[in-house]
């Protein structure tokens, strides 16, 4: 039986055009970039291509896009690049970070920073009174998701930068889950640092890219030969990074009309949805246009996955970085949501490839397993 993919915001498949990319760079122009002779020069070219491309999508200077080997290393190059670089004090980051955010900030609390948590709102939002209150203290780092990567909520990243700027703090946004969705430019988010990451926008894994201000001092957290303006060595992933360029490049042509399609077959997902009695979580804040997170309340979000992809439907219990923990959510409990509601969570995200049919085949699947799961709970009892 083939399934069908409902999980794009964990990884999207390869567009055939960003493979096309890649290939002559895992074939015949094989070179290492830093080499002097023509295969390192073809290899190089290449690199520099991707930069523009990557650069032209969030409307940069090629030279403040350092390539890196994903979000992850992005975000650890920030926070402990920046925190090297000043005198500890405070670093805020939202309630709601990926794992790659939260521990960095927690590793420079063993360092002397003061770690602070930003609160949500119910809907998912960052709240600003509370961003407010935190810069009240002496604050060095501030860092803040663009877009959730369970709920999908677009977060006010250029509210907080503007408070950030003014309590003298530097400001860096997780863009991964925004970028080929919904606009993302630098300059009007008003921040100094900005993670990016290729496999979310059909591109490949292996390649990310941090955006820097020019101002911004780092230091790099993997030293070696002074790659990449010598604040990432290591040899560049030329394949991945071609892949990286052309997905870019492919994000800002589709991205008005896909994300148009997507938000109607969300809003049809949503009603279905709703008709079977779930709760959907920040359904009332500005979303990206392919994430629904939802819950059936009585019923565990983990079994719930698992019975959709025996019926031959991909979703996630949450963020694919988490799956296997059985804590409820950490976003939605700091979105207030209660642990017995939490635990039912179940994120449906789309990409170009889904069509209405399969939503409407998910939707009849999904209360044929919602159904069977609650007689077996009331068997159990």
């Amino acid at each position: 039986m083939a399934h069908i993919y409902f999980d794009h915001n964990a990884t999207t498949p390869v567009d055939e055009r960003v493979l096309a990319a890649m290939l002559p760079y895992l074939r015949g122009n094989f070179g290492n970039a830093s080499s002097r002779h023509e295969f390192g020069t073809v290899a190089r070219k290449a690199v520099d291509t991707a930069r523009e491309q990557v650069a032209a999508l969030v409307g940069v200077q090629p030279a403040q896009v350092v390539f890196v080997s994903g979000g992850t290393e992005a975000n650890n190059l920030f926070l402990k690049g920046a925190a090297a670089c000043l005198k500890p004090t405070q670093v805020a980051v939202s309630a709601i970070e990926h794992p790659c955010v939260a521990k960095p900030a927690q590793d420079l609390a063993r360092q002397g920073w003061r770690a602070r948590k930003l609160a949500v709102t119910r809907d998912g939002a960052i709240d600003l009174a509370d961003v407010d209150d935190a810069l009240q203290a002496p604050t060095g780092l501030v860092s803040m998701m663009l877009a959730n990567n369970e709920t999908g909520v677009i977060q006010d990243v250029a509210a907080v930068a503007e408070r950030a700027r003014r309590a003298g703090a530097w400001m860096h946004t997780d863009a991964v889950q925004a970028l080929g969705k919904i606009p993302v430019e630098f300059k009007s988010l008003n921040v100094h640092a900005m993670t990016l990451s290729a496999h979310k926008l059909y591109g490949p894994k292996g390649a990310g890219a941090l955006i820097v201000d020019k101002r911004l001092e780092l230091k790099p957290i993997i030293q070696g030969g002074g790659h990449e303006r010598g604040l990432r060595s290591g040899t560049e992933n030329v394949p991945a990074i071609a892949g990286f360029g052309a997905a870019c490049e492919l994000a800002a042509g589709r991205m008005a009309p896909l994300g148009a399609r997507l938000e109607a077959e969300r809003a049809r997902l949503e009603e279905g949805l709703r008709a079977q009695g779930a709760v959907i979580f920040g359904a009332r804040a500005p979303r990206v246009p392919n994430t629904t997170y939802f819950a059936l309340p009585g019923i565990d979000g983990e079994a719930l996955v698992i019975e959709l992809d025996k019926a031959g439907f991909a979703v996630a219990a949450g963020a694919a970085c988490s799956s296997t923990s059985t804590e409820p959510s950490a976003t939605l409990l700091a979105m207030g949501i209660a642990p017995e509601i939490a635990r039912g969570a179940v994120r449906f995200s789309t990409g170009a490839g889904n069509t209405a049919d399969e939503i409407a085949e998910f939707l009849t699947a999904l209360s044929d397993v919602a159904d069977r799961l609650r007689r077996l709970t009331a068997i159990a009892v």
